[in-house]
């Protein structure tokens, strides 16, 4: 937390989101503090902390689809200084006499626009082509400093020894706990700042802290952030210990999380008042990424579907 808070200050998101300044320096020095490392399914809970500490910071860099998308479906192939993204739907590959043909386009990659190389997952496995091979076009966004792109692949020959076989079940639950405690990340911030802010504004003469209203929502917030991030922590030690329970954990910390974010969003801009709508209040940022996070990979709903499903199967 010391070093993100250090590295990565809300001047520089907003920075970012109003100068276009380059977070490359930024990247480059998670590159050299080696976090780019964390890639064994056994650190998953150690690659859970530095994520959410990312999302309280609202992370401009492609860490999060690099670490928790790219790298799960790749394997050996990761490479721990280059960016990656992962293309989840949208593109098929056909069989020819020189390899394999990849066509179609994803409309929603996560750090697409960036990526040096993209993990492709298709029914016939997953295809590791270069940045240079497909067309890119980043899409606007209402977080403004979160990259997603629209990914085409226009007829591109892939050599057999670019086809992985890769266990994308697994890479699919890392992808799940990594963006569940991103936004958990993000409400810890929205939380941060609510309370802050509650100790210092005052109205009839004392601190709005004090009234009792202010307090029970504030620990509401408190109870969804901690609820969301025992689970999305559960959800990364199923995955270091390769525990069968690991699918289901991370459905139930991205649905936790979703919820969390919807609770947390929607008292935390009560709580701040007009103040909240504001581009000057630093607020936006961490409500964005909080947000978007229940956007990308399926939303709460999707997920309690998918649990209410499982355990029907054993009733």
């Amino acid at each position: 937390r010391d070093a993100v808070s250090k590295q990565c200050p809300a001047s520089l998101i907003r920075d970012i989101a109003e100068n276009g300044v380059d977070p490359a320096p930024l990247w480059t020095s998670y590159l050299e503090a080696g976090w780019t490392e964390l890639t064994d399914p056994e650190n998953a809970v150690e690659l859970a902390i530095v994520l959410e500490e990312l999302g309280r910071a609202t992370d401009p860099t492609p860490f999060l689809a690099t670490l928790s998308q790219f790298a799960p479906l790749v394997g050996d192939r990761f490479d721990p200084m280059s960016a990656g993204a992962a293309v989840f739907s949208g593109v098929s590959a056909i069989r020819d006499v020189d390899g394999w043909v990849l066509t179609g386009t994803d409309r929603f990659v996560l750090d697409g626009d960036r990526a040096d190389r993209l993990a492709v997952v298709t029914p016939a496995g997953v295809f590791v082509v270069g940045a240079d091979q497909v067309t890119t076009r980043r899409v606007d966004i209402f977080d403004p400093v979160l990259h997603v792109a629209e990914v085409s692949f226009p007829g591109i020959h892939v050599a057999d020894s670019e086809r992985l076989s890769a266990d994308t079940e697994r890479a699919h639950h890392v992808a799940l706990m990594g963006m569940a405690i991103t936004m958990v990340g993000a409400c810890q911030r929205i939380l941060d700042l609510v309370v802050e802010h509650a100790k210092s504004r005052q109205q009839f003469g004392v601190a709005i802290g004090t009234f009792q209203a202010v307090q029970h929502k504030a620990t509401d917030m408190y109870v969804a952030i901690e609820r969301a991030r025992a689970l999305a922590y559960f959800a990364a030690l199923t995955i270091a210990a390769d525990d069968p329970r690991r699918r289901l954990a991370a459905a139930m910390a991205k649905a936790s999380a979703g919820e969390c974010q919807s609770l947390v969003f929607k008292h935390g801009i009560q709580l701040f008042g007009a103040m909240g709508f504001t581009w000057e209040n630093d607020l936006q940022f961490a409500l964005k990424r909080a947000k978007a996070g229940e956007l990308m990979l399926g939303g709460a709903a999707d997920h309690r579907a998918l649990i209410a499903e499982e355990y029907g199967r054993d009733i």
